[in-house]
């Protein structure tokens, strides 16, 4: 390894490709515990719509947190449903840990939205 070059991969193509699709894996993870919940999933923004592609664009240390607090959803969200489709199966509501599942991740995602840099009257900054 180089000295001071980061044992992570470059935030390139590949990272943003990976990064589309693990949000849109959350995006739909969240519809099934909405489901679960008994509760109607909330129409996509343009923020969480946009998200890989806006914090694509971010300074590398939003990048880094996003990638982060992404995984963390993920990890979280993946034993939470698994879990919650355990007890729909045995005939039992999940409702109630769904509720509790669902306000989880809505909090985390949030906290991810909220490492976008603002936008200004202009929209979201751009390089060419």
């Amino acid at each position: 390894m180089i000295p001071g070059a980061s044992s992570r991969p470059a935030f390139g193509q590949s990272a943003a490709s990976a990064l589309s699709v693990k949000w849109a894996a959350l995006q739909d993870a969240a519809a099934v515990i909405a489901a679960l919940a008994g509760i109607e999933a909330e129409p996509p923004t343009p923020e969480l719509r946009n998200f890989p592609a806006l914090i694509r664009e971010a300074e590398p240390w939003r990048r880094e947190l996003a990638e982060r607090g992404i995984e963390d959803m993920t990890a979280v969200l993946e034993p939470g449903i698994a879990a919650l489709l355990g007890v729909d199966a045995r005939g039992a509501s999940p409702r109630p840990a769904a509720l509790a599942l669902w306000g989880e991740f809505t909090e985390a995602r949030a906290a991810v939205l909220a490492l976008l840099p603002p936008s200004g009257a202009l929209g979201p900054r751009r390089s060419a």
